[in-house]
């Protein structure tokens, strides 16, 4: 995957929210770590992994994969925030875990270590993580690369309406 014209598409929309809300001097990084947290939770929420107790099955794999990229945005934007690129050190879908649910708290768990060592190696291990969620909720390189375009587009459109 080109992650590089990601960056940069994330870069733009990054810059722009800043300027356009005049947080140019502000550390954004805990507000960042927070907001990749919840989002975090409500794509978690969509698949339904950890609802034991319900019948109710999994949301639409479109609406999970909108979910997963909005995670995506906020771990390339706290890359930036550090000076950081995701430095692709494994082979996308190539490792899998067993279980959706230890999945999810693997990549809660390296955003807590990136939050307290935000050193380029715990932001490596983080996107990885992220990325091997992304395999076990069975999306491609391309499905993840057109859903962040997708996605990227709307929060565009959002700052243009006053989001």
């Amino acid at each position: 995957m080109n992650w590089e014209q990601l960056f940069e598409m994330q870069q733009t929309l990054d810059s722009r929210i800043e300027n356009e809300h005049g947080l140019e001097n502000d550390d954004l990084f805990q507000k960042k770590v927070l907001a990749l947290l919840v989002e975090l939770g409500e794509l978690a929420n969509e698949t339904r992994c950890f609802k034991f107790w319900s019948q109710k099955p999994a949301s639409d794999s479109d609406i999970i994969l909108e979910e997963y990229v909005d995670g995506l945005h906020f771990i390339m934007s706290l890359g930036l925030e550090k000076g950081y690129r995701y430095g692709e050190s494994t082979t996308f879908g190539y490792e899998t875990v067993e279980e959706l649910t230890l999945a999810f708290q693997d990549v809660y768990g390296r955003v807590h270590l990136f939050q307290e060592d935000p050193s380029d190696k715990r932001y490596n291990e983080l996107f990885s993580s992220f990325l091997l969620l992304g395999v076990k909720l069975g999306f491609s390189e391309e499905d993840i690369q057109r859903a962040y375009f997708e996605k990227n587009e709307k929060n565009h459109q959002r700052q243009e309406e006053g989001y």
